[in-house]
């Protein structure tokens, strides 16, 4: 078995001087530290060579290409791949220690049916020049105030060389997605016998932060617009025209989010500050909670964040078949957890954080266990505990790369619920249309009276 790498143990030019650290007092990154993004490490912070076995290769990053209108991120290359090794119930002993709580718990509870499929680990994920010039400037230029304060981070990820266990979360949460997008989500509940319900949504986002077609660059600071997001659900009928309106920023409360609300039945959009943290999306039917839409968003302040390390580790990735049009959603649900046949598991390095409910802050998880993946910032897992400390939710999810942009997202995401055996899985598009990068959306989309107006025609 792979020896794993964790905390002192840790290799590569920058994890020698890695400890777990919880302190919410900022820690500047050094000249001599900075000055190794882009050598040892990928201008956004990753180790940029292999480990010594050769079971994860140096980072060897694709070049941007056009897609086709109605185009689907694909590789075929990957999609053609022979798996290296299957994964089953009887051989968790022997990875357990690249294995996630979430993933050893749904081997122990269905040890006939689950099973991790492990391809060959690629390392191709890429990001714009512009993206990859300025994370390297934030290094020495960005600060973090407690949790929920950034600034003086532009256009890149704000933390290449993390401090402190808030920092990997930041990088997550203004990772860079384009200009605009508008996705097709789809999302279902699925019983215990594999029957599921479907909702279907349309989300359009415009980024501020991480736009790198914006005239003006934006400061990562509080009280600053760095995405603005709304959502119309269109079916199924009883919550068919509910709409939710989000300016996403940087700060603590209230202040870091302002939301809005239109529920048919009232005819009327209102401020909706519940839109936040542990109380469920609307229409999911508890199954997903405001701070795990995109795998965490949101306020960090009810947490106290603690960076554990680094560690390898066997994670969902290259996820093109999953998320691909020749897979339907009747192909996924399967009774207690996806189709196993279709996720593609790869060795890579992950970031580890632990979150912890403070004693005053009311959340329904105790602790999260957070998995970001080195070379995209993606969060790609995550182990949730109730207040007894007993692992309630699993949340996963799936990265690809759409090349176009050169953005990476987790599609599909699934949080599996321990307690009722049930899991919802979102971020779907496989049998509706592609994501859409180009979509031309204003400043004045994203206001209250727009939506108004939207729902009174």
């Amino acid at each position: 078995m792979r020896k794993q790498l964790w905390n002192s143990s840790l290799a590569g030019p920058l994890m020698a001087t890695l400890v777990a650290m919880s302190t919410p007092a900022f820690a500047k990154v050094g000249a001599d530290e900075a000055a190794k993004l882009g050598k040892e490490l990928t201008p956004i912070g990753a180790e940029k060579a292999g480990n010594k076995e050769g079971t994860i290769p140096a980072w060897t990053p694709q070049a941007q290409v056009a897609y086709k209108k109605g185009e689907y991120p694909s590789d075929a290359a990957l999609e053609a791949e022979k798996p290296l090794f299957t994964i089953t119930s009887a051989e968790v002993g022997k990875y357990g220690a690249l294995l996630t709580e979430g993933h050893k718990e749904l081997f122990k509870r269905y040890p006939q049916t689950y099973k991790m499929i492990v391809y060959p680990s690629h390392r191709n994920f890429n990001f714009p020049a512009k993206v990859m010039e300025e994370t390297v400037k934030n290094a020495t230029r960005a600060e973090l105030e407690g949790v929920d304060n950034p600034k003086g981070a532009y256009i890149g990820f704000p933390f290449p060389i993390p401090k402190s266990g808030a920092e990997p979360v930041w990088n997550h949460r203004v990772k860079f997605r384009g200009e605009t997008i508008r996705r097709y989500n789809n999302q279902m509940i699925v019983q215990q016998n594999g029957k599921f319900t479907l909702t279907k949504i349309v989300e359009d986002v415009k980024f501020y932060y991480a736009n790198i077609n914006a005239k003006t660059e934006i400061e990562l600071k509080p009280g600053a617009d760095f995405l603005r997001y709304i959502s119309e659900t269109i079916s199924p009928p009883r919550v068919a025209g509910t709409f939710i309106l989000v300016h996403e920023k940087a700060g603590s409360g209230s202040e870091g989010r302002s939301a809005w609300l239109y529920a048919p039945a009232l005819k009327r959009i209102r401020r909706a500050p519940a839109v936040c943290c542990d109380n469920p999306y609307e229409g999911t039917d508890g199954h997903q909670f405001y701070d795990q839409v995109d795998m965490y968003n949101g306020v960090l302040e009810r947490f106290t964040w603690k960076l554990v390390g680094k560690k390898e580790m066997y994670i969902p990735y290259d996820s093109y078949r999953i998320a691909g049009p020749k897979t339907k959603y009747a192909d996924i649900a399967k009774p207690n957890h996806v189709n196993p046949e279709l996720p593609r598991y790869e060795l890579h390095r992950v970031w580890v954080v632990e979150a912890d409910n403070k004693p005053d802050q009311r959340h329904t998880f105790k602790k999260r266990v957070m998995y970001f993946d080195e070379d995209s910032w993606n969060i790609v897992a995550i182990d949730d505990y109730d207040q007894q400390g007993k692992l309630l939710q699993f949340q996963e999810g799936h990265p690809i790369q759409y090349r176009d942009v050169l953005a990476v997202t987790t599609q599909p995401e699934v949080i599996y619920h321990f307690d009722s055996g049930r899991y919802f899985v979102t971020a779907m598009n496989n049998e509706d249309k592609p994501y859409d990068n180009t979509v031309v959306l204003k400043d004045s989309d994203f206001e209250a009276d727009t939506v108004q107006k939207r729902t009174s025609k």
